[in-house]
């Protein structure tokens, strides 16, 4: 049986236990959760993961995505960002490299971290179909299903797979137009093939037989965003709905048959509809984990698009949004390097813990609380404990030492907090 179909029969998993012990809670809410498609678990039969549970009333998680590209084929570096995306904090890795060779890059990355590892094994299917054939537009369906069970059989705990993207999808797309264009790459590829080969798209047409796949390997399905507006200008347009609503039906269906299922979200969305698009897809899809990729809520700010992502990511946090792909410095410019990734999930952090503090008050907030009476005591090893990057806290702190070591050199001798705590006790 898969985690879904033992959690409808009443089964608490070890894997269920750990996810409750780690956010403390019951494990009997987690394995509802789980039953009813709210909560989902990655796994694998081929690998021992750092178990991670993602959805509805548990804490936000993060993913850093890296990849080699056509032009930078560097594996030794994946694997260096792989492991301090790991160290950083990331809760999840995505494995999106679109150059060299994908089963042999992707296996040195996955067994290099203990992170629950995903894909888009579309990429390896249209890629490799150019170096092949010439040209995307070749590639066969059994193609694309062989590269996914490919993939699978690497240990790979989650796929983001295009299954929203249809002729009707398309003919929204065309009818209404783009300020930004398709931004996607998997949308890109899938669209293409669509148009010139006149054909459904095989991950829609064919979706029981991707079920079976997935299942057979316990991968996650995570719906895939092909449709995610690459400008904000485009955001919430009638392609991305029309993708979220068969998204929304594809993943109904998946989880009556057994399978996990994340309901990937939009990428550049203004600050003012990040709301409705949360309440939108929760609803359509049954409150099921939503993935949201950023999102980035203004286009002019090219080489601090981790700071913009943050500024969506803790408000989308805040409405529901249960997973975040974080962004780093280098998005829209470059192949992110080691410290881009490291920034990015860093920053990615703090979005996912201010948006929780909003979403569950009671837990969230004591570690600000601790914070605060941290600082009030001008406990400097306590408020290093308790920082997200303790180590880079004390390294600046450190980079510019104080004369009076119980304070810090933006107030020095005329500490606010030293004053107050020699002439009163305002503890609470």
């Amino acid at each position: 049986m898969t985690i879904v179909e033992d959690a409808q029969k009443g089964i608490i998993t070890e894997e269920m236990k750990i996810v409750a012990k780690d956010e403390g809670l019951d494990p009997e809410f987690v394995r509802r959760g789980v039953a009813a498609g709210r909560i989902v678990i990655p796994t694998s039969p081929y690998r021992q993961v750092k178990i991670c549970g993602i959805g509805e009333g548990l804490r936000t998680k993060v993913n850093a995505s890296i990849g080699v590209s056509s032009d930078i084929v560097d594996p030794e570096m994946e694997v260096k960002k792989a492991i301090a995306a790991e160290k950083a904090g990331a809760d999840t890795l995505m494995e999106l490299g679109t150059g060299g060779d994908f089963l042999a890059i992707r296996k040195k990355v996955i067994d290099s971290i203990s992170l629950s590892v995903g894909s888009v094994p579309l990429y390896q299917a249209f890629i490799e179909a150019a170096r092949k054939y010439g040209s995307i537009v070749h590639m066969t369906e059994d193609e694309l299903f062989n590269a996914t069970e490919a993939q699978a059989k690497l240990g790979t705990n989650f796929m983001a797979i295009h299954t929203g993207i249809n002729n009707i999808t398309l003919d929204r797309l065309k009818a209404h137009g783009r300020y930004g264009g398709l931004c996607s790459r998997g949308g890109a590829f899938m669209s293409s093939w669509m148009l010139h080969n006149e054909k459904e798209n095989p991950l829609f047409a064919n979706f029981d037989y991707l079920v079976e796949i997935l299942k057979e390997h316990e991968v996650v399905l995570s719906t895939g965003n092909g449709m995610r507006a690459g400008a904000v200008h485009d955001a919430t347009d009638r392609a991305q709905i029309q993708e979220l609503i068969i998204n929304s039906e594809m993943a109904d269906r998946a989880h009556k048959q057994g399978l996990q299922v994340i309901v990937e979200g939009p990428g550049h969305v203004p600050l003012d509809q990040i709301a409705t698009n949360v309440k939108l897809m929760k609803e359509m899809s049954g409150h099921k984990p939503f993935y949201m990729l950023g999102p980035l809520v203004t286009d002019v700010a090219p080489g601090y698009d981790h700071i913009v992502t943050a500024i969506g990511a803790s408000v989308s946090a805040s409405y529901g949004c249960d997973f975040l792909c974080y962004v780093t410095p280098a998005e829209h410019l470059a192949l992110p390097n080691l410290e881009d990734v490291i920034t990015g999930v860093k920053t990615s952090r703090i979005a996912a813990h201010v948006g929780d503090m909003i979403k569950y008050p009671d837990r969230a907030r004591q570690w600000d609380l601790d914070m605060g009476r941290a600082r009030r005591e001008l406990d400097w090893e306590k408020m290093y404990s308790l920082a997200i990057d303790p180590e880079h806290a004390r390294a600046v702190r450190n980079s510019r030492a104080p004369e009076d070591t119980d304070a810090c050199t933006m107030c020095g001798n005329f500490c606010a907090l030293k004053i107050v705590n020699q002439n009163y006790n305002l503890a609470k």
